[in-house]
């Protein structure tokens, strides 16, 4: 429940800050800086007055060689992810691009020496045999496959905004921006609603159950908005955006909490660390991964549809065959920023040409929307397709954790030893501190304790025993 209420503050926080930046920058787009001055002083100052490291710490030293190799390492294969949707040599996307290829390769190759490090050092950074725990190893696969469709779908739905839906139904492209993030409220409140709730009854029920049908309730909502029109009626977008973000609620904080419950205490902020990298990994592979994936659908449809649509509105047919042979990363990236890029493709000179009907046709609000609408959808398609089965793979990852597990402290009974001659055996009286055994949380087996006849036997502080 702790966990559902923390990732509630960070979200109202974060959806809090995009209205009111999207309304600071109506005044001035530098206010949006200025005002995170207060609010980060402020926040400083009640963090140190407030927190408190309840937490177990364990000297290590730091493995620098871990470090250095999977920062690199890391970074070179995202980068390369990301460069390999730009246009190179006549292709819509680079992914022959030698410095694409090298980057993706060289990563690889230096990820795999990071692996084969931590395996060897001392105390390594990724602790690899805490995936040994199927609830930790299995939390993480839902975690990077449920963060991959989620990066995907937040992309396509602002680019259906900004780029589609909004200018349609008569919003400036100066405004969608700030009001695709109000349209996107819904998707916050249902995770909002959603968080605490599932955190609160994972408490109780374990985590399996909220989780995986957390991931199910995504796939299905992503299959909903597949099957939307591209002018979409918003209450039905709104109520699938609601679903979407419970789901999302359901599976955070259980998924999170069951993860952190199974590992040894001295190991979680380690194992927190690996979660928090598979979760951002997630999210910069969405990039390439979706983005790849809607170009590629936009490449077999939309150079018809720029053709006939620039055509019909007297463009001269030079003209119109060098914009229709453009690359579409283009017009995908103008729609996902919420502008109409024909002023730019065609030119002045074009422009001036044209009667003056069409050239304001062309360059209003609605000429680009309709052009790249089918499309989009064609192209939303596919990405919502590999969203949906990656979500419902995830649900799978989740099911198979096991049963609720807790990660038990090593227990110890407490046995009062023989008074000495002539003393009292009141309370004060030496203890001989012998260990217990440690029962395997996960099994249905109960604590069996010898008691030596004659004395008292106790439970000392041992932790973590729970019933599967």
């Amino acid at each position: 429940m702790a966990l559902g209420i923390d990732q509630v503050a960070s979200l109202a926080g974060s959806f809090i800050g995009l209205v009111a930046g999207g309304l600071l920058s109506e005044w001035n787009w530098r206010a949006v800086f200025w005002v995170s001055i207060p609010i980060g002083v402020a926040g400083t100052l009640w963090s140190y007055r407030s927190l408190r490291d309840s937490g177990r710490r364990v000297a290590a030293r730091i493995d620098w060689w871990g470090n250095v190799t999977f920062a690199v390492g890391l970074t070179i294969l995202l980068a390369g992810v990301t460069y390999g949707i730009q246009p190179y040599g006549g292709h819509d996307m680079g992914w022959t691009n030698p410095k694409v290829l090298a980057a993706l390769t060289g990563g690889a190759a230096v990820l795999v020496a990071f692996l084969a490090i931590e395996r060897r050092v001392e105390q390594p950074m990724f602790d690899l045999s805490l995936f040994r725990i199927r609830a930790f190893s299995a939390g993480n696969a839902a975690v990077l496959l449920s963060s991959v469709a989620r990066g995907g779908m937040q992309f396509m739905l602002i680019i259906w905004l900004q780029g589609i839906w909004l200018p349609l139904h008569g919003y400036d492209f100066v405004d969608t921006p700030l009001w695709a993030g109000i349209y996107l409220l819904p998707l916050t409140v249902g995770f909002l609603v959603a968080g605490p709730v599932a955190g609160f009854l994972s408490d109780r029920f374990g985590a399996r159950a909220f989780s995986t049908g957390g991931l199910t309730l995504v796939a299905a909502t992503f299959l909903g908005l597949l099957l939307l029109p591209t002018d979409f009626s918003y209450p039905v977008f709104a109520v699938l955006l609601l679903l979407n973000g419970a789901g999302m609620g359901l599976f955070s904080a259980p998924n999170t909490t069951a993860m952190m419950n199974a590992v040894p205490a001295h190991c979680r902020g380690g194992a927190s660390g690996m979660r928090a990298t598979f979760m951002n990994s997630g999210q910069v592979l969405s990039i390439g991964l979706f983005f790849s994936l809607m170009i590629a659908g936009l490449a077999s449809s939309l150079p018809s549809s720029l053709h006939s649509g620039l055509t019909a509105h007297h463009v001269p047919a030079d003209v119109t065959d060098r914009v229709a042979n453009l690359p579409p990363v283009g017009s995908l990236f103008a729609a996902f920023l919420g502008y109409n890029p024909m002023h730019n493709l065609l030119g002045d000179e074009t422009l001036r040409a044209l009667p003056p009907a069409d050239a304001q046709q062309l360059t209003g609000t609605e000429f680009f929307p309709h052009l790249i609408a089918s499309p989009f959808h064609h192209g939303l398609v596919i990405v919502f397709s590999l969203a949906i089965a990656m979500a419902l793979i995830a649900a799978v990852a989740s099911l198979l954790r096991g049963a609720r597990y807790l990660h038990a402290e090593p227990a110890t009974v407490s046995i009062p030893a023989p008074a000495p001659a002539g003393a009292g055996a009141g309370a004060g009286a030496g203890q001989a501190v012998l260990p217990a055994q440690v029962v395997p949380t996960h099994q249905k087996t109960p604590l069996v304790v010898p008691v030596v006849p004659g004395t008292a036997a106790s439970i000392g502080a041992g932790r973590g025993f729970t019933s599967g």
